[in-house]
């Protein structure tokens, strides 16, 4: 009879000790449940707000218009623009257009894929199916770093250059849009510019 009594309560007792470790056990899943969905919810509102962020920098067509000392005016526009989150002062933009209206001659037209804009002084890198129409040139490139300061634009990556009278393929074309200068050269001394005659 003891001998039951005590296998009973040992019985119990082991009931009781089971059912308070499943019951811990248990407690402690949904707090690791729990604490992973306040974690994801906290991801899911910190991810919304980087969105939000990044959105709010998005500003749809952009246009910009700048003047220096000698009256010649810079005019700028993009279907979007994003303002850098590193440096507020420079603003990257898709499907670019500018004109620059020179005092002392024609305009020069300018569209890219693609463009970096200085809002400071208005220097702009444009980039990707680059073309130039300047006088009776057409320029094609895959990049132009333009400065408005410096009167200087800089075409380079598979450059090419045609007129009435001839077409040349090039590494660089540099043209000064204050004394019209063009300067045409290669990276490499031993490679030659190809030029072919249009007549």
């Amino acid at each position: 009879m003891k001998k039951k009594i005590i296998f009973g309560s040992s019985l119990l007792i082991l009931f009781f000790f089971f059912l308070i470790f499943f019951y811990f056990k248990s407690s402690n899943e949904k707090k690791i449940i729990e604490r992973k969905k306040i974690e994801l919810i906290k991801k899911e509102n910190i991810e919304k707000i980087e969105e939000t962020i990044e959105s709010s920098n998005i500003i749809e067509d952009v246009s910009y218009s700048a003047k220096d000392t000698k009256e010649n005016e810079y005019f700028l526009k993009a279907s979007e623009g994003i303002i850098d989150q590193n440096d507020s002062s420079f603003i990257f933009l898709t499907s670019v257009n500018a004109n620059i209206k020179l005092k002392s001659y024609k305009l020069i037209e300018i569209s890219s894929d693609f463009g970096k804009y200085n809002i400071n002084n208005y220097d702009t890198i444009f980039s990707k199916n680059v073309i130039i129409k300047y006088l009776d040139n057409i320029i094609k490139g895959d990049y132009l770093d333009f400065s408005l300061d410096k009167k200087l634009m800089i075409i380079s990556r598979d450059v090419t250059l045609k007129n009435d009278k001839s077409s040349l393929k090039a590494d660089v074309v540099e043209v000064n849009i204050d004394t019209r200068d063009i300067k045409i050269f290669m990276y490499e001394e031993n490679k030659k510019v190809n030029i072919k005659s249009l007549n």
